[in-house]
Formats: C-alpha cells, sequence, structure tokens
C-alpha cells in the first residue's frame, strides 16, 4: 500500500519532489492501513479461526481480546487520518477515510455473501496512489483516475491466483470466492486473462497521457504481455504451480510497471 502511494505522490508532484511531506503521507498511509488490517482481522476472527492458513492469528488463538484489537486498530486510523489531514492535506485523508471505510464496510462484509467481493475488495485496494496524489497536489484529475485504474484491474488475476491457491480453504471458512464457486476453473481463467488484458491496454495510457515517456509505452507493453501470458497459462493448466506463477508474475509486473512510470516520468 505505502509503495503505490509513493508512486502516486512522485507522479502527482509538480517539479520536484518534497521529501518531508513525501514521509509524512507515506506514515500517515501506512497507519490506516495498519488500522484497517487490524479491524479486518477484528471482525473475520471466526471465519479466520476455520481456515487452516489464518486460525494461528492471535484473536482466533484467544491471545488477544477483541476490545484491545478494537482500541488499537481505531488508534492507528485515527493517528493515520489526523496525520493526513493536518500535517499533509485534508484530500488525502478524505480518500484514505474512504479506502479504510470501503475496505471494513464493503469489502470485508461481502466476503462471505459473494464472489463479487475480489471486486469490491479492487476499489479500496487501487486507492493508495490516489491518496499520493491527492497529498502532492491537492487535487485529484486524469492521472489520479490512471493510476486507480491500472491498480483496480491489476487486483483481479493478482487475487484470483491467490484464491485458486487457497480454494479449498476459502471454502472450508465459508468464503464464496470464485475458484471456490467454479471448481472446474474455466471462469476463473477467463476473468484473469480478461483483466490482464483490460490492464495491459490502460497501462499505456499513461503514455498517451503525458503521464510518462514513449519508452514507458514499449515497457509497459512488453510487461503486459508477460503478465497476460501469465494469465493464459494459468487459465489453461488451472493448477496450483500455474496459479503461483500467475501470483509470482503479478507482483513482478506491478514492481516493474511502478518502478518504470517513476524513470520515465515525464
Amino acid at each position: 500500500m505505502t509503495f503505490t502511494t509513493f508512486v502516486g505522490y512522485v507522479m502527482g508532484s509538480r517539479g520536484g519532489v518534497l521529501p518531508v511531506p513525501l514521509l509524512l503521507t507515506l506514515v500517515g498511509t501506512a497507519l490506516v492501513a495498519a488500522g484497517s488490517a487490524t479491524l479486518n482481522m477484528l471482525l473475520e476472527r471466526d471465519t479466520d479461526a476455520l481456515m487452516h492458513r489464518t486460525r494461528g492469528r492471535p484473536l482466533p488463538t484467544g491471545r488477544l481480546k477483541p476490545s484491545d484489537a478494537l482500541w488499537f486498530g481505531l488508534l492507528l486510523t485515527s493517528a493515520g487520518l489526523l496525520l493526513l489531514a493536518l500535517l499533509v492535506r485534508p484530500l488525502a485523508a478524505l480518500v484514505a477515510f474512504a479506502t479504510w471505510a470501503s475496505y471494513l464496510f464493503a469489502y470485508t462484509p461481502l466476503k462471505t455473501r459473494t464472489s463479487l467481493s475480489t471486486v469490491v475488495g479492487a476499489f479500496p485496494g487501487a486507492l493508495p496512489p490516489v491518496i499520493g496524489w491527492a497529498a502532492a497536489r491537492g487535487t485529484l484529475d486524469g492521472g489520479a483516475f490512471v493510476l486507480f485504474a491500472i491498480l483496480f484491474l491489476w487486483q483481479i488475476p493478482h487475487f484470483l491466483a491467490i484464491a485458486w491457491i487457497f480454494r479449498e480453504d476459502y471454502a472450508r471458512g465459508g468464503l464464496p470466492m470464485l475458484p471456490v464457486l467454479d471448481p472446474v476453473g474455466h471462469l476463473t481463467g477467463r476473468q484473469a486473462v480478461a483483466n490482464s488484458v483490460a490492464l495491459t491496454l490502460v497501462s499505456l495510457v499513461p503514455s498517451v497521457a503525458g503521464m510518462a515517456s514513449r519508452a514507458y509505452l514499449w515497457g509497459a507493453l512488453a510487461l503486459g504481455i508477460f503478465f497476460t501470458g501469465a494469465a493464459v497459462n494459468a487459465a489453461i493448466k488451472r493448477t496450483d504451480a500455474a496459479a503461483r506463477s500467475l501470483f509470482l508474475a503479478s507482483i513482478l509486473y506491478l514492481a516493474s510497471l511502478m518502478a518504470l512510470l517513476l524513470l520515465t516520468r515525464t
């Protein structure tokens, strides 16, 4: 989250990047992210107790009291929002609050109700670079929404890969993720490919919009082809190994694309 916030801040900066406001933005965003993660684990403690990969967390095991988690999560969130509002820009705090609220009160409750929760969860997941942009400029314009769209589309194949790998655990926890409802994997594979193709197209926009140089265009295209290839491979094979390859490809893709944006920024 803080990495994409950093990218959003740098891309949104006019001229040079001011290090102190940038640092305050990253600290505030990290605090809000930590607060939302704490409160999310509080809300999902019963579900976490049912799944192998999460049942050892402090809340399901009883090592941490729910009341302590509640106050700690609220403290972290409040500190982050106040820091952003008072020492950075109020708009950055507002976007951070929207990220926090949509994650906890839209995405989290929908996880036990519909496979579309992945799409809903992609909304708060795509807002961190917008926080950075708002912190740098104090406004939201086209560039912020381009970064949002890139992060939004990237998350779908990324989380589908995770959901495929842990589909049995998600089923055990009563979470109707798409791979749980689609055990053969045809629909999961099509969604991963479709979103990776859409991502490739949207990732070219920064060059067209004058946010990055022509070198970015060719680099983004090459990365998109690489990521789409991993999605196609996962869709055809529908194995855990192929899903892991897609997951690793998603991490490499995002890190490389963000680095490319920073290096070719105009």
